[in-house]
């Protein structure tokens, strides 16, 4: 068969090639990017789905609107305002997991040649995604601090992109947060050079302690010109449920049109009763509870996986301790003879039962084999601790 060109420069997930490893019994996973499935609010979720179903039956189990369900909307412009972002339920679109937004945007800025400015490391799929559509990726380098201003202007000046994508929050892979300062730099850069900056956002309200910067859309209102330059993606996948594939989209009115077009073409609409479900889900009141536990477990096991990896692998890798998110970023440093490269020691890690991602998959650019990302989201602080004893054994 002859497939479309566009599929040359697009490689399999190397994440999803991992998981066919995953079935050896015993195995102790540090690879997915998964919410752990106990965490769930069942009881709530239930009686959020029983209660779409008993007071709107039409609007749950008929066809909709392709902006999305109209009391979602309403909730979802309300729990934007506790994060400081004043949004019109019209100023949103409801997507089939944020994931979708990322797709969207592809569709609607995306020509074939067109440079799109990522951080190094990024959300592999948000490469795969961007290249589909024929986007020359640009990586901007970060820290602990997120991506370096500095050399994102420089960037920019130089390549002039479509668009600048970020995972300011406890970004996936990095775990790293955007500091106060820099989010204030990018909505300059934005308004300086007249680019569209997208904030991906998924990992934000899992924070450990103390709550994260406001999100560059909230802090687009201090910068005059800023907020029509910036598209913000939200997702429910991390913080309540994955399968009720709940993600939205604010952005400028002509980006939303456009994208609201694309998807009437892809998917006619999200699924009215995973909308409706989640509507009664914010309308109950019960995501702030449902936040403060996952926050409570999430950070325990966080800093378990700190405490092992300095214990069980010491000067071999080095970390930023991560202050929310799901995922640890790491990078093997050599030290002593070690090795330092990590698709090597995911194959011996294999060998140990223990799994994790190596890190060049992250790259758009200039891979660093020597990096790896490890989640501590799915295993419990004992079988971390087990995990992490066995990936020192693999190094």
């Amino acid at each position: 068969m002859q497939f479309a060109s566009r599929l040359d420069n697009v490689e399999t997930s190397a994440i999803r090639e991992l998981f066919k490893l995953l079935g050896t019994p015993g195995i102790i996973s540090f690879a997915g990017g998964f919410p752990d499935s106990a965490m769930f609010d069942v009881e709530g979720l239930k009686e959020a789905s029983q209660k779409a179903l008993s007071e709107e039956p039409g609007g749950a189990l008929q066809y909709g609107a392709t902006e999305g369900y109209e009391p979602l909307r309403t909730q979802l412009s309300a729990f934007m305002k506790t994060k400081g972002v004043e949004v019109d339920p019209s100023g949103l679109i409801v997507t089939t997991g944020s994931q979708q937004a990322l797709d969207l945007l592809g569709k609607t800025m995306i020509s074939p040649g067109d440079k799109v400015i990522v951080e190094g490391p990024t959300f592999l799929a948000t490469i795969q995604c961007f290249r589909l559509y024929g986007a020359q990726l640009i990586s901007a380098p970060i820290d602990e601090n997120g991506v370096k201003t500095d050399e994102l202007e420089k960037l920019i000046a130089e390549h002039k992109p479509k668009f600048v994508y970020l995972i300011p929050t406890f970004g996936n892979p990095s775990g790293a947060m955007l500091s106060l300062e820099r989010r204030k730099k990018v909505l300059e850069l934005a308004v300086k050079y007249q680019t569209l900056v997208v904030e991906d956002d998924p990992y934000g309200d899992l924070y450990f302690g103390e709550a994260p910067p406001p999100s560059i859309m909230a802090l687009s209102k201090d910068v005059p010109g800023s907020r029509e330059l910036i598209a913000h993606c939200g997702s429910l996948s991390k913080v309540l449920s994955p399968g009720l594939r709940i993600g939205w989209m604010i952005a400028p009115a002509e980006l939303l049109a456009k994208a609201t077009m694309c998807k009437q073409f892809s998917d006619a609409h999200t699924s009215t009763f995973s909308q409706a479900t989640a509507a009664q889900y914010l309308k109950s009141g019960r995501m702030p509870g449902t936040l403060a536990h996952v926050r409570e477990v999430y950070g325990q096991r966080a800093q378990a996986m700190g405490s092992a990896l300095k214990r069980e692998l010491g000067d071999a890798v080095s970390f930023v301790q991560p202050n929310g998110g799901l995922f640890f970023w790491a990078r093997l440093t050599g030290a002593n003879g070690k090795l330092a490269d990590a698709n090597v020691l995911a194959k011996r890690a294999i060998e140990k039962l223990v799994a994790f991602v190596p890190g060049a998959p992250f790259f758009a650019e200039n891979p660093d084999v020597a990096t790896l990302r490890l989640s501590f989201a799915t295993a419990d602080v004992a079988k971390i601790e087990e995990g992490v004893k066995r990936l020192g054994q693999a190094l």
